[in-house]
């Protein structure tokens, strides 16, 4: 009997959180806590421009490690951009791997240029999907 091959696009969350560049971490801080999702991502400024990542990882190092204001931080100034993403029919084999080698903890699913959900590495484990 032949293993059903997972994709990206099987394992994903659907649950995509959307902010402004320009929102103070503070306020993506409690948009975390409130959607209860480990990243972030950061609207495009207009159709050429890319998606940007911003996780809870970015906010302990860069912003509470510095001792910095968070309502005096914008998600611009710690935000990864762009995201590294995931393409949607990458097999699961694979994610882990590329996962790893680009030291990211969470990638958004891309389908024809399009975010469409979200994999989180502690997700994968987590959910049975990698053992």
């Amino acid at each position: 009997m032949e293993k059903i091959k997972k994709t990206a696009e099987d394992v994903m969350s659907l649950k995509l959180v959307f902010i402004d560049g320009m929102d103070t971490v503070k306020e993506a801080v409690d948009l975390i806590r409130k959607e209860n999702v480990n990243a972030l991502m950061v609207k495009k400024r207009n159709q050429n421009d890319a998606l940007g990542i911003m996780t809870v990882s970015d906010v302990i190092k860069k912003v509470y490690n510095l001792n910095l204001d968070p309502k005096e931080v914008n998600v611009f100034e710690i935000m990864t951009k762009p995201a590294i993403s995931i393409p949607h029919d990458m097999n699961l084999r694979y994610i882990p791997r590329l996962m790893l080698r680009a030291k990211i903890q969470s990638a958004p699913v891309d389908k024809m240029g399009e975010c469409i959900g979200m994999i989180y590495l502690n997700n994968l484990l987590h959910e049975g999907y990698l053992i």
